[in-house]
């Protein structure tokens, strides 16, 4: 499970936002100087990340949570924000020389197009997929005295 703590920022009678610091996981990493998201973290400190989500007893207003996500499911949504626009990109380009052979512009402009249409088609299918996120996800009211 991957454990991330976050802070109740408002209550709207059983909908409850809980807004995280995203950076949380890279502050004790050995290669935080080498990998893209503790060079992010580090270029981007202030970084808030966001979810709402419904509960039957919604704690009070300022309290810290544990949001917890099984691995599997953050692995999966990883391998598609990750794999599908780059096969899209070399499935567009593939296409455009198929196409275009002797126009090299076409091609890169359909490899692009491709590229961002994944993009786009990504965001659709996530935000439909939002509620099975918040079904798998865990959470924990933490005691006032703990971070």
């Amino acid at each position: 499970m991957i454990r991330e703590i976050g802070e109740v920022t408002a209550v709207n009678e059983n909908w409850v936002t809980i807004t995280t610091q995203l950076q949380q996981g890279c502050g004790g990493c050995k290669q935080q100087n080498h990998c893209g998201a503790g060079i992010l973290s580090k270029a981007l400190p202030n970084r808030r990340g966001e979810v709402e989500i419904w509960l039957a007893n919604p704690p009070a207003l300022g309290s810290n949570v544990e949001l917890w996500l099984p691995e599997k499911a953050m692995l999966k949504f990883s391998v598609l924000l990750y794999l599908l626009p780059i096969l899209s990109l070399l499935v567009g380009a593939f296409l455009g020389q198929r196409i275009f052979p002797t126009n090299e512009g076409f091609v890169i402009l359909l490899a692009f197009a491709s590229f961002g249409l994944s993009f786009y088609g990504l965001k659709r299918w996530l935000q439909r997929r939002d509620l099975q996120v918040r079904e798998l996800m865990q959470i924990n009211i933490l005691p006032s005295n703990q971070p």
